[in-house]
């Protein structure tokens, strides 16, 4: 289970960590244009407080464990981007994207899969 873990962890890890430096770089027409289409209902600063809540989400899934320096905050940083998926879903079913909600959904249900397996 450990081994499986490990894999969410580093595969949530790489998506959010690109997710967000995408966010915190690019204009908001430059993000909708590269398929980041669920940022168009929010200002630019909620955008970038999501980006730098999706980098810390990254960081939080590998360092700690890696590091044996407070683990209990993987599950935690794994719960934080399992809300922000719930808005991410709402976002993209409001705009009629089920394929980007569909995503959205798998990606929550893999931070609940590391929350849960962490946590105990």
């Amino acid at each position: 289970m450990n081994v499986i873990l490990w894999i969410c962890q580093v595969l949530l890890s790489a998506v959010f960590a690109v997710s967000g430096t995408l966010k915190s770089v690019q204009s908001k027409p430059r993000m909708v244009a590269s398929g980041q289409t669920g940022v168009q209902a929010y200002s630019l600063p909620f955008i970038r407080f999501i980006a730098a809540s999706e980098l810390l989400g990254a960081a939080g899934l590998i360092l700690p464990r890696a590091l044996h320096i407070a683990p209990a905050l993987t599950p935690l940083a794994a719960a934080g981007l399992a809300v922000i998926m719930i808005g991410a879903a709402v976002s993209h079913a409001r705009l009629h994207e089920p394929r980007s909600a569909a995503v959205n959904a798998v990606l929550f249900a893999l931070c609940v899969v590391v929350m849960l397996g962490r946590a105990s």
